[in-house]
């Protein structure tokens, strides 16, 4: 079974001159945190950006969203 005792024992052959290398690797398998919560920000900027809206234009517009979706994705496909 493999485990960090088991890996870190590697990582102690790995040369010196390859550690930049390693480092990029090992960086790249982690969760992009910065590109996530850039992400975040960007989705939440819009919260609240149907608030001025009437109920009775929202609606509208919910209908006419609905009603695009069914168009655009309700298509048939021949392979």
């Amino acid at each position: 079974m493999l485990t960090l005792n088991t890996i870190l024992e590697e990582l102690k052959n790995v040369p010196v001159n390859r550690l930049k290398d390693l480092y990029s690797i090992i960086h790249s398998l982690g969760v992009d945190t910065d590109k996530t919560e850039k992400s975040s920000k960007k989705i939440l900027s819009f919260a609240g950006s149907f608030s001025d809206m009437s109920d009775n234009d929202f609606n509208d517009f919910l209908q006419e969203t609905q009603k695009n979706r069914e168009e655009l994705f309700d298509r048939q496909v021949n392979i």
